[in-house]
């Protein structure tokens, strides 16, 4: 069960955020959603540009999925590690300073030619009005199970477009041992009880915790399976790096 004090975090998490981090020096720097930054001046990016494709050279505090929002990749981080997975390695959880990574011509949107402003209004426009259109009709279209397996997936499947890491066997084995899947089930007995703030739903989520990182198109309800798993989700990426790293109280 959640340890005292769980979940208690007064900043909201961004869902835009990487969650695939550079390493600095000899050691790995995990990030989880949150960028790296560094003591004093950051250098400036370096892409160079070819006939058909930019090279693009790592900073500390890259993440892929950084790199890919920043240069409009169609497909985001995960179509950027598959275009230099030789180059990165088997380990996507690690970028280090330095590395060139290729961005293909065509996965770039309009980047080669500064905008106006109403160019960037239109742009922003094209980019989140189908996003719109489309997001909400791929879940809705899907066939998803109202039961433990249907609830995971669905959630899956929002928190992918958000960039939030799990995996379905992360996400059950810890509802597993928070709540044996039950969706209704609230804790009244530990120390967020006793401060008026129980832990609810399938993943044990108080209701601070909930409204921080609650994912926008879920429920508002914590007890909401589909919402109290992904916002959960959310909330461990940001401390943890992904649900599939929590196997205990957190």
């Amino acid at each position: 069960m959640p340890a005292k004090g769980k979940h208690r975090r007064s900043k909201y998490a961004s869902l835009t955020r990487g969650f695939i981090a550079a390493g600095t020096g000899g050691a790995a720097l995990v990030l989880p959603l949150l960028g790296a930054t560094s003591a004093g001046a950051a250098p400036q990016a370096v892409a160079v540009e070819k006939a058909d494709s930019v090279i693009y050279a790592v900073m500390s505090g890259d993440s892929l999925s950084k790199i890919a929002g920043d240069h409009s990749v169609a497909g985001g981080w995960e179509k950027l590690y598959q275009d230099n997975r030789e180059a990165v390695g088997d380990n996507p959880s690690l970028i280090r300073p330095g590395l060139e990574l290729t961005i293909a011509r065509g996965t770039e949107a309009e980047a080669e030619r500064p905008a106006s402003s109403s160019d960037r209004a239109d742009r922003s426009e094209r980019k989140t009005a189908p996003a719109a259109e489309s997001d909400a009709p791929a879940v809705e279209s899907a066939s998803y199970s109202n039961d433990l397996d249907g609830w995971i997936k669905e959630s899956l499947a929002i928190m992918a477009k958000h960039g939030i890491p799990g995996t379905y066997d992360g996400i059950h084995r810890n509802i597993m041992r928070e709540s044996s899947g039950n969706p209704m089930a609230i804790n009244n007995w530990d120390s967020n009880a006793a401060a008026g703030t129980p832990s609810k739903g399938l993943l044990q989520v108080i209701q601070p915790t909930f409204q921080a990182y609650h994912v926008p198109g879920t429920s508002l309800d914590s007890y909401d399976p589909v919402a109290n798993i992904t916002a959960a989700c959310n909330y461990a990426a940001d401390r943890y790096g992904s649900i599939d790293n929590v196997n205990g109280p957190y």
